[in-house]
């Protein structure tokens, strides 16, 4: 069971749940970094965009298999050797980038990224939900979402400012990287456990994906919001970088490394507006600021626009993270405790689905289309889809909103 108020009192001297955000923030962080290094990949390896959209899946399919196999298993053993597996996780693929001579080790440190993803994704928003103070609620909400886009967004930020400026590019932001965790193990060995079984402990077995029969009717339009929105998180992580370089003739890392935290950046600045505007209204608006954000991307793909590829990225971002956080907060608030670690890694499955497929079929779509082609085919599809899904949450809201 979760531990009560009174224990989380009698805990206070112990770090909080801004603590474990931050810790969740360093764990994802480490997922985005090689982001604005994929070209300097191509020089020293060799490969096809392609490839680079299959090293990203790669991390997907990771991400994937950990909420499916290890989803709940925070909800057993406890938030903090959940967390501390999946920082070890961050801290071997940081290890396999480090000492890179080809594309197995980028194949496998992606791999071992991913799972320290998915084990995050699930088991870091719970253990902030578990810490917030009662009152405080929907901050620790904030808290989570912003840590898990923020980490996202800070780590293509500092890898293209480090390997731009910096000395050995394909190596700091790795050692960087590597020490920060070290950091976060030691916060996380003092942060409290918050869950604790009376008796018989739950066998620890794979759940795949647990969605109580309560949450369904909450869980579908939720996550089907959050599909869309990582689309749009995953055509830039993957994709965005080759076009800045290819079409716009922007090779500065730094300026790759930006923008791509600039999406994760309005992300959150749209989570925050999500807590003005409430999570009924957020959740078709998200939809609709995310299309406008779309058609904007369009645009710029078709005049070829810097400034209005970082107008169109920055709406986009704020109508995904006006939804993510509208879709979690509603489908963390109706799961029952006992399981709210396993549905939440549910809601993400569904999330990272969207970052995953729509990339890859982006890239194969630039064997033969090129870059800008294969962009205004995924910006129409994702229109199509994330208008469907703005339509269907504003007709049947989900009840918990």
């Amino acid at each position: 069971m979760i531990t009560s108020d009174t224990d989380r009192r009698r805990q206070g001297h112990r770090p909080g749940y801004k603590a474990a955000a931050g810790v969740f923030a360093i764990g994802m962080m480490g997922t985005t970094l090689p982001t604005p290094l994929y070209g300097l990949y191509r020089q020293q390896i060799g490969f096809s965009e392609l490839t680079v959209t299959v090293v990203f899946a790669v991390y997907a399919v990771g991400v994937i298999t950990a909420l499916l196999i290890a989803g709940g298993f925070s909800d057993v053993l406890g938030r903090r050797p959940v967390l501390l597996c999946a920082l070890a996780l961050a801290a071997l693929s940081a290890l396999c980038f480090l000492f890179e001579g080809g594309l197995p080790l980028l194949y496998v440190g992606r791999v071992l990224s991913g799972f320290s993803a998915g084990l995050l994704s699930g088991t870091g928003t719970a253990t902030v939900l578990d810490l917030a103070p009662s009152g405080r609620r929907a901050r620790a909400a904030l808290a989570a979402t912003a840590a898990n886009m923020g980490g996202l967004g800070l780590g293509p930020l500092v890898s293209g400012f480090l390997a731009q400026y910096a000395p050995w590019p394909l190596k700091l932001p790795f050692v960087v990287h590597l020490v920060l965790v070290a950091i976060a193990v030691a916060v996380t060995c003092l942060l409290p456990e918050t869950v604790h079984h009376t008796g018989f402990r739950p066998p620890l077995r794979p759940q795949g994906m647990t969605v109580p029969a309560e949450v369904r009717g909450v869980f579908a339009p939720c996550a089907l919001a959050a599909f869309a929105g990582f689309s749009l998180l995953g055509l830039f992580t993957a994709v965005a970088p080759a076009f800045l370089a290819q079409t716009l003739g922007e090779h500065n890392l730094a300026v790759v490394g930006a923008v791509v935290f600039c999406v994760f950046g309005a992300s959150t600045c749209g989570q925050v507006l999500m807590g003005r505007v409430g999570a009924r209204r957020a959740l078709p608006g998200g939809c609709l600021v995310l299309v406008t954000g779309l058609l904007v991307i369009g645009v710029s793909l078709l005049v070829t626009s810097f400034p209005v590829l970082l107008v169109g990225a920055v709406t986009g971002g704020v109508g995904q993270g006006m939804a993510f956080r509208a879709g979690l907060t509603a489908v963390s608030s109706a799961a029952p405790e006992a399981q709210r670690g396993a549905t939440i890694s549910a809601f993400f499955v569904v999330a990272y689905v969207g970052i995953s497929l729509p990339v890859v079929g982006v890239g194969a779509l630039t064997e033969a289309l090129g870059v800008r082609d294969a962009g205004l085919v995924f910006a129409g599809c994702a229109v199509l889809l994330v208008t469907a899904v703005g339509l269907r949450v504003t007709r049947h809201p989900p009840r918990d909103l």
